[in-house]
């Protein structure tokens, strides 16, 4: 029998810091959990952005975000939202927001650097929401995190026992790329800039090639993905309240990531 795992990223196998800044209310939201305020309106659109935290640091505050963002280019990823939504508007709206700033952006990156300088950091994304209806940018957003303890161990577990192991994520394709390496995990089993029914289609398209298909993810964003696959494990080890539809979709519920090796080897006997 064959059998793949399609972990999720940030809560699954990072443990993740999260800030979003709200730039209308000047307020800073540390530890907000992004997805669930994403979909808190169907409105909102999680945005990932290809920028360096160093760079966005040395650019003064004041500049409008959306002005960097054309200057120099930057592109853009859709990470989630509850709309089906064209890549123009959403680039429309981005690249036309009378709303945010970098000091903005800025405030977020040092208040995860501030939380997470003491830990080895292997990710480190930042990004927007936009609101639609605005239309502009409502939140920055900024992330970090370190592997969970055990992850590295699971998914070396995992391979030795001929399982291939895939990323499916709404994070950026590049931080993705340095974390599968850590973690031993090939680089073109890694899929970044995911929305959740780009996931469910990762998992479609495996099952083409697989017997059974695993998913493993924590979030709502998951949630699609968990559904579509053989077996769905939900894992709680990063804290925070879930949706009861993830615990409804779940085959097993996990406190730790190596959980996961025990359950794929019990579809093997």
């Amino acid at each position: 029998m064959s059998i793949a795992v399609v972990f999720d990223s940030a809560g699954t196998l990072l443990h993740t810091y999260r800030v979003a800044k709200d730039v209308l209310k000047g307020d800073l939201l540390p530890g907000i959990e992004t997805v669930t305020l994403t979909f808190s309106s169907p409105d909102r659109v999680l945005v990932v952005i290809h920028v360096h935290s160093r760079e966005v640091i040395a650019t003064p505050a004041g500049m409008s975000l959306s002005d960097y963002l054309v200057e120099h280019q930057v592109g853009f990823g859709v990470s989630c939202t509850r709309k089906v939504l064209a890549a123009d508007e959403v680039a429309s709206a981005l690249y036309h927001s009378r709303y945010a700033t970098i000091g903005d952006l800025q405030d977020c990156i040092r208040n995860v650097w501030q939380v997470c300088k003491r830990e080895s950091v292997v990710a480190m994304n930042s990004g927007v929401i936009v609101n639609m209806s605005l239309p502009g940018i409502e939140f920055t957003v900024t992330t970090g995190g370190r592997p969970f303890e055990g992850a590295r161990e699971a998914i070396r577990d995992l391979h030795r026992m001929g399982i291939p192991t895939y990323i499916a994520s709404g994070d950026r394709v590049t931080k993705l790329e340095k974390m599968a390496d850590y973690l031993g995990i090939p680089r073109d089993r890694v899929f970044g800039v995911a929305t959740p029914t780009v996931k469910a289609q990762i998992v479609a398209d495996l099952q083409e090639e697989y017997d059974h298909v695993v998913m493993v993810g924590d979030g709502i964003n998951d949630i699609c993905a968990m559904k579509k696959a053989d077996i769905a494990i939900l894992t709680e080890e990063q804290s925070g309240e879930r949706h009861r539809e993830l615990y409804q979709a779940a085959d097993h519920v996990v406190q730790n990531v190596r959980e996961v090796v025990a359950i794929v080897k019990s579809l093997k006997d």
